[in-house]
């Protein structure tokens, strides 16, 4: 066993695929089974789930993945080696093949007694948790997914498929139909018409027209290992950064963790291009990798995410409590954290929707600045998460317009972005201004607007418009349930004394209500659905965090 590499500190080529030591191996012994392989059996194949863990002591393994053409070459393990990448922490479908190449031993862990390795073992978990991550980004980078979405830049429904699938880190295959010349033998392939892009071709046969992200991540089986029977400790609904943390302290404080989003992981936060005044990066760090970052970490301690579900309704009589989802089934949970922040508010513009995804957006990510391009763009809006969206898209814009209804900026922004915006001659500010009207055919062509200050409008040839203003709760489903301020925010702690008098859902038990706990015992409401919250991502994760502290005292009532 001495003939095994050493390695210490591992160079940025041999973290993606490392090569334990011998004591590292040792180490996964306990627990583990061995098993002689011979060539060209097969260990998993795309679509399986609940992997097991594969070590090589010897012998050798190809990971290839299936497309429309054949099978493409991922790597091939040699001993000292291990398989797999996200899936295998997620609990979704593989994604990969894996044949045997030369006959060996292998160390064979179910796909529980990886979990236990990886909470239990610190530098191990380290080694796998960066492997697998990294394994993820350059299935994500080299478009091997088992995922082709062919659509047209100029559909809103193809830049919704695209953000769900990037948001989520799920890796897929683009075909634009505007310049692919080859795209047409597809369509034929599949018989899809034009008018039915974009189109979703799932594990190569399954062939979805125009569907909805639910349709989409029911094909992938991104929820696959969710048991709707179930009954847990904790359920957590919106996985912005205050539901994160929530889901990182309750898994790994022991709670049984399910996290439900409607869209993918981040909320506002996570279509942010750079935070820069978040505690401990200095450098700044995008929402998207801040969000990826919290939800393998939940994951790793043994958090489920059910992703593009929402609640319709809060059955609130009894405990358990029930949460009724958009597809019918309902799930319990002995304490619920309500995490599902604020969205935009949308102008009072009568054509707004023709524009949604074609000209119109509410978040600057990569795809929309390459959609973008060098062409002038408008960013409404006068918060940090608008500052952050002007500064992004200035680096390519040929000019950013920033329109902000009030008169300054220094109550609603950090003074380094104010800052960053007004010595940027790529940004244009105008105060006290608002949209009038949206114009073109299929595709937004012209916007006008108007100057508050001297009543003057005018119209400009800008295609793209970016509208991050204001902020209204998502808490409909919870009117009659629980306690709301007068523009529907949670109310929580002490802000609910004198708010039974108003109709609203008094407290109930003999115990003042505790600092996050809603008017429903049990039920806490954290992060921008929270009345009176800090409009800040530190705020949130902090409120997620003490959040689970709570739980764990509610906990003892249920």
């Amino acid at each position: 066993m001495s003939s095994w590499p050493t390695v210490s500190m591992p160079d940025p080529g041999t973290q993606t695929f490392p090569l334990l030591t011998a004591a590292q191996i040792d180490r996964i012994r306990p627990g583990s089974m061995l098993r002689s392989v011979k060539p060209g059996e097969i260990l998993f194949r795309p679509g399986d789930t609940r992997l097991p863990f594969f070590v090589l002591l010897s012998g050798a393994l190809e990971i290839v993945q299936n497309d429309l053409k054949g099978e493409r070459p991922i790597v091939a393990h040699l001993a000292g080696s291990f398989t797999g990448e996200l899936s295998m922490i997620t609990g979704q479908r593989c994604l990969v093949l894996g044949r045997v190449t030369e006959a060996g031993e292998f160390l064979e862990l179910s796909h529980d007694g990886l979990h236990s390795l990886i909470v239990r073992d610190a530098e191990l978990s380290e080694i796998i948790m960066r492997a697998f991550i990294l394994r993820r980004l350059a299935l994500i980078t080299n478009n091997l997914g088992n995922v082709i979405v062919m659509g047209s830049r100029h559909s809103a429904d193809t830049l919704r498929l695209r953000e769900f699938l990037s948001r989520n880190g799920h890796p897929y295959t683009y075909v634009d139909l505007d310049s692919d010349k080859m795209s047409q033998e597809l369509l034929d392939r599949f018989s899809v018409k034009v008018d039915e892009i974009p189109v979703v071709i799932c594990d190569g046969k399954n062939v979805l027209r125009n569907p909805s992200t639910q349709k989409l991540a029911e094909c992938l089986g991104l929820n696959v290992s969710i048991d709707n029977a179930q009954i847990r400790d904790l359920i957590i609904v919106g996985a912005g950064p205050s539901g994160l943390a929530a889901a990182v302290y309750g898994a790994s404080e022991g709670l049984d963790t399910l996290l439900i989003e409607t869209e993918a992981p981040g909320g506002q936060a996570g279509s942010s291009s750079k935070i820069e005044n978040y505690l401990g990066f200095p450098t700044g760090v995008s929402g998207l990798e801040l969000a990826s970052r919290a939800i393998h970490q939940a994951q790793k301690f043994g958090a489920k995410m059910m992703i593009a579900h929402s609640v319709q309704k809060l059955a609130c009589d009894r405990r358990p409590y029930k949460l009724h989802l958009d597809d019918g089934n309902a799930l319990s949970a002995r304490a619920i954290i309500i995490a599902t922040g604020a969205q935009y508010k949308k102008p009072a513009i009568a054509n707004l929707k023709k524009f949604e995804g074609q000209g119109v957006y509410y978040g600057a990510t990569y795809i929309e600045s390459q959609l973008c391009g060098t062409d002038d763009v408008i960013v409404i809006g006068g918060g940090n998460s608008a500052g952050q969206a002007a500064v992004y898209l200035s680096q390519t814009a040929r000019k950013v317009y920033m329109l902000v209804r009030s008169s300054c900026l220094a109550e609603t922004m950090s003074r380094y972005l104010i800052q960053r915006i007004t010595e940027n001659p790529a940004i244009e500010l105008h105060y006290k201004t608002e949209i009038v009207s949206l114009d073109g055919n299929t595709q937004l062509e012209r916007v006008t607007w108007i100057d508050k200050t001297t009543g003057q409008t005018s119209t400009h040839e800008i295609r793209h418009l970016f509208i991050m203003a204001g902020a209204s709760p998502r808490t409909d489903w919870l009117r009659g349930c629980i306690a709301l301020d007068d523009k529907g925010f949670i109310l929580t702690g002490r802000d609910l004394d004198g708010h039974a008098s108003n109709g609203s859902p008094a407290w109930t038990l003999a115990r003042p209500p505790l600092m996050l706990e809603t008017s429903l015992p049990g039920v806490f409401a954290v992060g921008d659905v929270r009345s009176g919250n800090v409009k800040r991502v530190a705020s949130a994760v902090g409120e997620g965090a003490i959040s689970v502290h709570l739980v764990h005292r509610a906990l003892t009532e249920a």
